[in-house]
């Protein structure tokens, strides 16, 4: 299921596809494989469908991301991608219990900039809900086993998806973070970096229960 495209005005934030979808990021050079990524263009933040309420706009990365419920109650698209024992999975593969799942990729700033607190949610939260961050860098394992070994996490494990099938799906920014509840129903998405070991996250978080 394709769902309508979430933009953001802010810069910060990461466009990946292919074509007519843009990149704006502040980010790392890209690797030769991002090569159809290109600048972006800006949107008004009124063509967003909804936006944070202003208690849940809170904590350092406050002014680059962007909370978005107008998908609430959609059940998520059925492409595959890779799980790290390198089976093939979907998201219906973690149905019974809520999941957060972050795109990602490498030469993407935000993206490692709010890892190592996604990573510290990820273990606050085993047991409770499955957090899984999924590389969108076109080189896979080459890229993404090397940047695990570097960064040492404690509980995220690497997810590929080097076709490029989350995004392309919900035509997506990058990060992006969404939301599932246990029977797979989005609840929200956020787009931008984000720092999830917070209380405002977990408030967030919650809302999956």
């Amino acid at each position: 299921m394709f769902s309508r495209p979430v933009f953001n005005s802010r810069p910060i934030i990461c466009f990946v596809g292919m074509g007519l979808l843009v990149a704006g990021c502040d980010r790392k050079s890209p690797a030769p494989e991002q090569a159809n990524v290109v600048a972006a263009n800006t949107v008004s933040a009124d063509e967003v469908a909804s936006g944070p309420a202003p208690d849940e706009a809170t904590g350092p990365a406050a002014s680059t991301e962007k909370l978005d419920r107008s998908y609430k109650g959609e059940s998520g698209p059925t492409v595959a991608f890779t799980a790290p024992d390198g089976k093939s999975v979907t998201l219906a593969s973690f149905k019974g219990k809520p999941l957060l799942l972050n795109m990602w990729a490498t030469w993407c700033a935000p993206c490692v900039a709010e890892m190592p607190t996604l990573d510290a949610a990820a273990k606050s939260l085993a047991g409770k809900v499955q957090v899984i961050a999924v590389s969108q860098d076109m080189q896979g394992a080459e890229k993404v086993t090397p940047f695990f070994a570097e960064k040492t996490f404690t509980t995220l494990k690497p997810y590929l998806d080097p076709k490029l099938g989350l995004s392309l799906a919900y035509q997506a920014n990058l990060p992006t973070t969404i939301l599932y509840d246990s029977a797979g129903k989005e609840v929200w998405r956020m787009t931008g970096g984000y720092e999830w070991n917070t209380p405002a996250a977990a408030k967030l978080i919650a809302e999956a229960s």
